[in-house]
């Protein structure tokens, strides 16, 4: 069963394990892990379930594209490591993934 990591912005740390195939998003509101509010419930219409992705995993889990991209464009400090975190799905290629919370969801 493979694990993610939450990191919230002071560090506190949050492991959580999935089931290959379940997204990061519905993982961490499964944990009530905070700082992922997932408003939209997972349909990539939001930004509310922003990541930043830990640089060792960027090359694993992929860059955004397309409409992630574009929702993207309005989240708070988003950069070339964000992701939304309802596109995407575990794997047991991704058992430990590390993705650091923003401080705030817009």
């Amino acid at each position: 069963m493979p694990r993610i990591i939450f990191i919230e912005p002071d560090g506190t740390e949050h492991i959580v394990e999935v089931d290959a195939g379940m997204t990061a998003m519905h993982a961490a509101i499964s944990r009530s892990v905070p700082g992922i509010d997932a408003d939209c419930g997972g349909s990539c219409s939001c930004s509310t379930c922003h990541v930043h992705v830990d640089p060792e995993w960027i090359e694993r889990v992929g860059h955004a594209t397309g409409m992630e991209e574009d929702i993207l464009d309005f989240a708070v400090n988003a950069g070339e490591r964000s992701r939304l975190s309802c596109q995407i799905h575990m794997t047991a290629a991704l058992d430990g993934l590390r993705l650091h919370i923003p401080e705030w969801q817009r």
